[in-house]
């Protein structure tokens, strides 16, 4: 299984060198083609604008989103046309993350990039902590610092959950291209790390059967589960953590764990995340 399609998400407002230069990375690896997305949409006139003056400010809004979107086109068609099998853009004048939420049908994988923000704004950006729980694909989340997808050493985050099974297999691909892989589960409680091992070498046996080998870890300390695998991440040299997306929904609103959080917002590591 490889990925054949590959969709990128790119901001209005900050660089995008960083998704699009892994996204080209994916696209030579598997020779898959890239599509591009962006999306942005009028924010309502502010609230003392009525009549001619409102339809002023709103009519500026919109011309400089769509000039926006197509300074984006360019730079994506210049980054990524001579890396990808073939590259199609998409963009529109709506919200983003609908908007992205809706194109993902098309593509095997979704890059975009990471967010630090508590609230990321739905004209500038998709929220991959939004897609991630709503997408129904596997997202590859980029820190602005990174240059290329680092495969050299992959950690695997386990917990003995769906989201976490479904996240491996669908990063079989880059499990199998990568150098060195580790499997690593955090107990959470006392009493609990024998099961841990054996959830570890389990997960280990079924990527054998792929022809994936791995290391497995399991740490004495009990607990802090993020800065745990954090630490592994770093000791190992990790370039990319998999991870299953765990929340729950809270008055209609995704509830990330601090896991899943991290790995979307604050991690120095791109970040495999599935649901």
């Amino acid at each position: 299984m490889d990925y054949k399609t590959i969709m990128v998400g790119l901001a209005l407002d900050r660089p995008n060198d960083a998704i699009l230069k892994v996204a080209g990375d994916l696209a030579e690896r598997f020779g898959a083609r890239i599509i591009g997305v962006a999306a942005s949409d009028i924010r309502p006139p502010m609230y003392f604008a009525d009549g001619d003056f409102a339809q002023k400010l709103l009519d500026q809004e919109a011309s400089a989103i769509e000039s926006r979107l197509s300074e984006l086109e360019a730079e994506f068609h210049a980054a990524v046309g001579k890396r990808a099998a073939a590259v199609e853009w998409r963009a529109a004048r709506t919200l983003s993350v609908p908007y992205v939420l809706q194109q993902a049908r098309a593509a095997d994988l979704l890059v975009v990039g990471a967010r630090s923000e508590t609230l990321v704004d739905p004209n500038a950006a998709p929220d991959p902590s939004d897609l991630v729980m709503q997408a129904g694909r596997p997202l590859i989340v980029v820190p602005p610092t990174n240059e290329w997808l680092d495969l050299r050493s992959v950690l695997v985050a386990w917990k003995d959950v769906r989201e976490a099974r479904r996240a491996v297999f669908d990063a079989l691909p880059i499990l199998a291209a990568a150098k060195e892989v580790t499997i690593a589960e955090i107990a959470e409680q006392d009493g609990h790390r024998a099961d841990a091992l054996w959830h570890v070498v389990d997960v280990a046996a079924w990527l054998r059967g792929h022809g994936i080998a791995a290391n497995t870890i399991v740490p004495d300390r009990v607990g802090r589960v993020t800065e745990q695998i954090e630490q592994i991440a770093s000791n190992i040299g990790a370039g990319v953590v998999i991870a299953g997306a765990y929340g729950h929904s809270r008055f209609r609103e995704w509830v990330l764990s601090g896991v899943t959080r991290h790995l979307a917002t604050e991690s120095r590591r791109c970040a495999f995340l599935s649901r």
